[in-house]
Parts: structure tokens; C-alpha cells; sequence
């Protein structure tokens, strides 16, 4: 029996942007151990397999998160950073991160001067990222490169301890995507006790956001004949959308994602998911996003593999927190071990 509070709090408190995905990993392996057999690709992908006659059904869910990478050491040991994955820099100053060298984890925080200290025209200025620094406790005469081990090209991630909120809301560091590793795990534990034909993959790939790069190798190693990312869609229930038109918001169920940038999916396979999801009551909606899942890469390999991608509103991704419903990831849960049992045949 999975306690989901702990899943949540061990996955969004792990360290791994991508490139660094050994610790979910890790984490992913101590529940897949208990669903099948355990595998993994030459990048660094964990994959879960429990293979039977029917399809071969791949679901993925990545593993890194977006972090920053060590750059410059200053001669007053001041880090200079950039980017792993997409950020938008006004949310950075003054934010508490995580560095891991080869000393172990040291915390720091995005230098910012004070307002008062700042010009009227400088205080309405968005700052680059390549203008920002990280402070881990410089001061003169330590040397932090010799004490903290901080090397150019070290890993560094937000650091954000993992809460519930009322209402089954849950705050988090990087459910993009630790949420759907999360339902790799539960969704494992349930189809080992149904029956049903198929073929079982549960991937957690890395380097998603850097270029879907896990999940293009993963699917290589597999060959699925059908696959499903699971991965956020966007909330647009706060202040800066239209709040009453939007299907996008928390406890509206889970996202059925028609259009991405990286794939248009399979009409077949989509319009049998919703069929699906309306003949269990299982609650839903339809969504586009402007970015890309692993099913982009996914779909592309062989001669075509028939792809969906499915997920929960999200509320803040690529920040240092997220607010997700448990509602939400229970539809987007059940939808996809409904999807399983009924899925005995696929024409293409």
C-alpha cells in the first residue's frame, strides 16, 4: 500500500535537474521493484516492465526538473549560473537553492539589493539570469571553492520543502514532473493486481526539459506500439487569466492535452480516451499547451507510435513551487489503469 503524502514529499524533495535524475531514480526503483522487471537505457531512463502478449503500452513520466548549472566562481565566491530548462527570471531573486558537489548539499539563495537601494529606473527592470548571482555564505577570506567543493558545471535546483494545504491541495518543488513519477508508482501497484493483455512500461526518463531527450532513447529500447506522457498542463485559474471561461483549474479533473507544440496526437486514440474517461465518470477536460511533452519524441520513432499526453492543472511550473488538487491526480490516475483494462486492441 502506497502512502501518497510520503510519495509526494520523497519525489518533489529529491534532488534532480536533468542530467542529475539519479536520486528520483533511486526513488522510482524502490517501488518499481515491487511491480517488474527493472531496466534502463544508456542515458539514465528507469524502466518498469511487466510484458505479456497484448500491446506494448509505454507510460512516461520525466524525471528531472529545471535547475541551474554553475557557470562562474567570482573571486569573491559569489556562483554565477545558468539555466537547465525554461525560467522566467523575475521569479528567481531572492529564492532559496540547493547546490550538490562533490562535498555534498550546500543551500544558498539569488542575490537581490534592496528596493531602496535601487534607482527608480532600475527597480522596474526585469534582471537577466546571466547578470545573477548565488551567495552560499561568501565572506573574505573563505574560499568557498576549497570548503564546498563548487566546481564549475555542479548541479543546482530550488530548495523547497514539500506541504499540504487544506482543501486536499499540495504544495511542491517540481511536480513538473514528479507528479506523473508519482503516478508510475501508483499506477504499477494497480495494474499488478488487474487483469488485463498488454504489455506494461512504466518509464521515468531524464533530460525532458532540455530537449525530450530520455524519452526518444527509452522508446527506442522499447519499440511501444502506444504510449502516453504523463505530465502537467497549465493552470489558468489566478490572476492574469480569464478565470471564469477557463477549463484549466484545479479540481476540474485531469487534462486531456489535444494539441502540443512538439505532436498533434493520435485522433483514434484520443477521442477513445475521452470515450473512456465519460464512460466511468471519471472527470476531464481538454487543453492545448504551447510546449512540448515526451510523447514528441515518442511518436516519432519506428514507423509512428500512437501517442497521448495526459495530465493535471498545475498551478506555477518552472518556479521554485506548484499547487496541484488530489482530486486531479486521482482522475488522471484512475483514467489511465481504465484506459489498461480496456484497451485489448488498437488498429491503426
Amino acid at each position: 500500500m502506497i502512502k501518497r503524502e510520503e510519495l509526494f514529499k520523497s519525489l518533489t524533495e529529491a534532488f534532480g535537474p536533468s542530467g542529475f535524475e539519479k536520486e528520483v531514480s533511486e526513488i522510482l526503483k524502490t517501488y518499481f521493484s515491487y511491480v517488474g522487471e527493472i531496466v534502463y537505457d544508456r542515458l539514465g531512463s528507469i524502466i518498469c516492465k511487466r510484458e505479456k502478449k497484448g500491446l506494448k503500452i509505454m507510460f512516461a513520466a520525466h524525471m528531472d526538473e529545471v535547475g541551474f548549472l554553475v557557470s562562474k566562481i567570482t573571486k569573491e565566491g559569489y556562483v554565477q549560473f545558468l539555466p537547465i530548462g525554461g525560467w522566467y527570471s523575475q521569479v528567481l531573486l531572492g529564492s532559496p537553492v540547493k547546490i550538490r558537489t562533490y562535498k555534498g548539499d550546500f543551500l544558498g539563495v539569488i542575490g537581490a539589493k534592496p528596493p531602496h537601494e535601487l534607482p527608480e529606473e532600475e527597480r522596474n527592470k526585469v534582471i537577466p539570469i546571466e547578470k545573477m548571482y548565488i551567495d552560499f555564505g561568501t565572506f573574505d577570506g573563505f574560499d568557498i571553492s576549497k570548503e564546498f567543493g563548487i566546481r564549475i558545471g555542479d548541479p543546482i535546483i530550488p530548495f523547497f520543502n514539500y506541504q499540504k494545504l487544506p482543501n486536499n491541495l499540495h504544495l511542491g518543488k517540481a511536480w513538473d514532473d514528479r507528479f506523473g513519477c508519482a503516478i508510475l508508482c501508483e499506477l504499477g501497484y494497480a495494474l499488478k493486481e488487474i487483469d488485463h493483455p498488454n504489455s506494461i512500461y512504466l518509464v521515468g526518463t531524464c533530460q525532458e526539459e532540455v530537449g525530450l531527450r530520455g524519452a526518444r532513447t527509452a522508446a527506442e529500447f522499447i519499440k511501444p506500439d502506444i504510449a502516453f506522457a504523463i505530465d502537467v498542463s497549465i493552470a489558468r485559474d489566478y490572476p492574469g487569466y480569464s478565470l471564469k471561461e477557463t477549463p484549466e483549474r484545479l479540481k476540474n479533473g485531469c487534462a486531456i492535452i489535444t494539441y502540443d507544440v512538439t505532436m498533434i496526437p493520435n485522433i483514434k486514440l484520443r477521442d477513445f480516451v475521452i470515450e473512456i474517461a465519460e464512460k466511468y465518470s471519471i472527470k476531464y477536460h481538454l487543453t492545448t499547451i504551447r510546449g512540448g511533452y515526451d510523447t514528441g519524441a515518442i511518436h516519432l520513432k519506428g514507423i509512428g507510435v500512437p501517442s497521448l499526453a495526459i495530465g493535471i492543472p498545475t498551478r506555477y511550473i518552472h518556479s521554485h513551487c506548484g499547487i496541484i488538487a488530489e482530486e486531479d491526480y486521482i482522475a488522471c490516475l484512475n483514467l489511465l489503469i481504465k484506459i489498461c483494462e480496456n484497451l485489448e486492441d488498437f488498429s491503426f
